[in-house]
């Protein structure tokens, strides 16, 4: 979690929990209206589910891979042999 390489993870993860969020928010609201926008609304929601997306990046640290900000292990699992 102390690595550069743990935070660049981290914020494009956020990135985009921030962009698919705006992006919902707009398509639930039957498409994109310029003139019908909540501007402050929708980038509220999507800054909430961007913070929520870096803590759970924070809280995924000491789980897999060291430095990183996933908690899925970059290694694939060994192949499984049937004896």
């Amino acid at each position: 979690m102390y690595t550069t390489r743990f935070w660049r993870d981290a914020a494009e993860r956020s990135g985009k929990s921030f962009a698919q969020a705006l992006l919902l928010l707009w398509a639930a609201d039957g498409g994109f209206n310029v003139l019908s926008i909540d501007v402050p609304a929708a980038f509220g929601v999507a800054a909430g589910a961007a913070v929520l997306s870096l803590l759970t990046s924070v809280v995924s640290a000491p789980v897999a891979d060291t430095g990183t900000a996933s908690v899925v292990s970059a290694d694939p699992p060994p192949p499984y042999v049937e004896h």
